[in-house]
């Protein structure tokens, strides 16, 4: 399985979503901060993690007897700019001529 075959597994599940989302909200959280936002079990939670480690979605740092995760943004940095920026660039690249356009007939 590639990279982005990874991420788009693991973005495929709400409940993974939402743990990105949490992250997002506040980065460096505990199993147990997340498991406590989740209704189900700590290890269905460990599994969700656990994909999303796999996907590089998230990281950890053993800080003490804790287990921080944090979210890793990249992959899906990645993901978007190479499958959206190429199907949105040729829009993007109208919109900027339709403005050179539109300003050009202004000039006397």
């Amino acid at each position: 399985m590639d990279d982005d075959d990874r991420v788009f597994k693991a973005l495929a599940d709400p409940s993974r979503r939402f743990l990105l989302d949490l992250l997002f909200e506040r980065d460096g959280r505990t199993l147990t901060e997340l498991e406590s936002e989740l209704e189900m079990s700590r290890f269905g939670v460990m599994k969700h993690l656990k994909v999303l480690e796999e996907a590089d979605l998230v990281v950890t740092r053993r800080m003490g007897r804790e287990k921080l995760h944090f979210l890793n943004p990249i992959p899906i940095r990645q993901v978007h700019d190479r499958w959206i920026d190429k199907y949105t660039e040729h829009h993007v690249t109208a919109l900027l001529e339709l403005k050179t356009d539109l300003e050009g007939d202004d000039e006397p």
